[in-house]
């Protein structure tokens, strides 16, 4: 009896330790289970994850390269070397800009970038991206570099963008000891300043010496373009206030108005060019 109860112990113990192993090795197998799963449910998530981020990236190049289009966007070192009457992409910043012409959906721009200076002529544009181009704002345009009587100019223009970013308004570059000089010519288009200039005589259609003209021979009135001489080293230069970009109520045109031959004048504007320079004057200041 005591070998049957001892065996029938030794038989109830290996049940139990079986059942015990079975019940061990399904929860094995069950976690096994579990961890694969969420190991492939993290994987699926990273993937699509991954091609979204890849998507979402691709969509923002895109979009960018929308924005600027297929044309190079040129230095303004590369846009001086570039042959007269090609086609020419720019971006620059806007200094100043003359009135808005309604009928061709145009306005004169002059452009600015730490590099040198741009003269975008009736540029295309609608009147909301014209009250959007305040000074300082960079914007793109695509043109054809033209000259004019010397005057380097984007002709045929349009605004591509408005460059959304930094801003820049240029410090005028005091050009004063230039004057008459052929190193002038490389700072064409710049915003300028020149000092200790006097006013020197004009003759009007009847032979009159004066101060001032309207219209570059006085055949104008008041509200066209005013221009004025000065002298610099025994030579004398045409200036002009242009009255699309300062107009006759404008404080530099009431100032012309009032200059006096033999006057002692500072003067701040663009460096336009016209068989030599012909400033376009924004600021007239008389020191003596």
């Amino acid at each position: 009896m005591r070998k049957l109860f001892a065996v029938l112990l030794a038989l109830c113990l290996a049940c139990s330790m079986a059942a015990c192993a079975g019940g061990n090795t399904s929860s094995t197998s069950s976690t096994s289970t579990t961890s694969e799963s969420t190991v492939a449910e993290d994987s699926s998530v990273a993937e699509e994850s991954s091609a979204a981020e890849d998507s979402s990236a691709s969509e923002e190049s895109e979009a960018s390269e929308a924005a600027t289009g297929d044309a190079t966007v040129l230095s303004y070192e590369e846009y001086m070397a570039a042959e007269l009457n090609t086609e020419v992409t720019i971006q620059a910043y806007v200094q100043a800009k003359q009135s808005y012409y309604a009928e061709q959906g145009t306005a004169t721009v002059y452009l600015q970038d730490q590099d040198g200076g741009y003269f975008a002529y009736d540029m295309a544009c609608t009147q909301e991206e014209y009250d959007a181009m305040t000074e300082g704002t960079c914007i793109q345009v695509s043109g054809f570099k033209s000259e004019w009587s010397g005057e380097i100019e984007i002709m045929d223009g349009q605004l591509d963008q408005i460059v959304e970013g930094d801003t820049f308004v240029a410090e005028p570059f005091d050009a004063t000891s230039l004057l008459g000089t052929d190193e002038l010519e490389q700072h064409q288009n710049e915003k300028v300043s020149f000092t200790g200039l006097t006013v020197a005589p004009s003759t009007d259609a009847d032979g009159n010496e004066v101060a001032f003209l309207y219209n570059y021979d006085g055949s104008g009135t008041q509200g066209d373009d005013v221009y004025f001489n000065v002298s610099y080293n025994n030579q004398t230069f045409s200036f002009v206030v242009e009255s699309y970009l300062c107009d006759s109520e404008s404080e530099v045109y009431k100032a012309v108005e009032a200059l006096e031959v033999g006057q002692t004048i500072d003067c701040e504007g663009f460096l336009y060019w016209y068989e030599g320079a012909n400033p376009h004057i924004t600021s007239v200041t008389v020191t003596g």
